[in-house]
């Protein structure tokens, strides 16, 4: 390489090439130890979103335990086998840790659902509603929305035909909770 052909040293002062060197060769480290850390750290914090925000889809989590191994491969292979395993160890470590932390302070509570909704669709109120009964649709039915019938609001739905907002609308079926309509032409 040119940066070793010409002279080092002169006259006792190191030759401003070398600080390049240095500097890149110490920046590159540094990012070495940055890609490492940033691939464990977003692993971790992965694979904690899905056991607290989305449990049951796996895909998170497993693309969190993907980055945290991808941390550690790339740890083995920058560093060598012995800073690999110290990073393994770590990594298992903090993952212990900061779970532990996560659960026990219930950091995660200011983000999670604490109310759950009482709502129902039309409970209870289908009293007085029979087949055949006609009314108008206040919102566009795609293929479901509100009807108006018999001066109340009803939630019901199509069999997949989308019907305008304004529309006439005729009672062709009534389940348990679900009032199934079709358009009057």
């Amino acid at each position: 390489m040119y940066l070793f052909r010409k002279p080092i040293k002169k006259e006792g002062v190191i030759c401003p090439r070398l600080l390049r060197a240095q500097v890149f060769l110490t920046t590159f480290t540094t990012m070495d130890w940055i890609v490492v850390a940033s691939l464990i750290f977003f692993g971790i914090l992965l694979v904690i979103a899905e056991i607290i925000f989305i449990p049951g889809t796996t895909i998170v989590g497993v693309v969190g335990i993907g980055f945290m191994i991808a941390g550690v491969i790339s740890s083995f292979s920058y560093f060598g086998q012995q800073v690999g395993w110290i990073t393994v160890g770590g990594t298992v470590l903090a993952s212990g840790i900061i779970t532990y932390y996560a659960f026990k302070a219930n950091v995660w509570g200011k983000f999670s659902l604490k109310t759950a909704s009482l709502g129902k669709v039309n409970e209870g109120e289908l009293d007085g509603i029979t087949v055949g009964l006609e009314g108008i649709a206040i919102s566009a039915l795609r293929p479901s929305g509100k009807g108006e019938i018999n001066d109340k609001t009803y939630e019901v739905k199509t069999l997949g035909a989308f019907v305008d907002s304004g529309s006439k609308i005729r009672i062709i079926k009534v389940n348990s909770n679900q009032i199934i309509v079709e358009p009057i032409q």
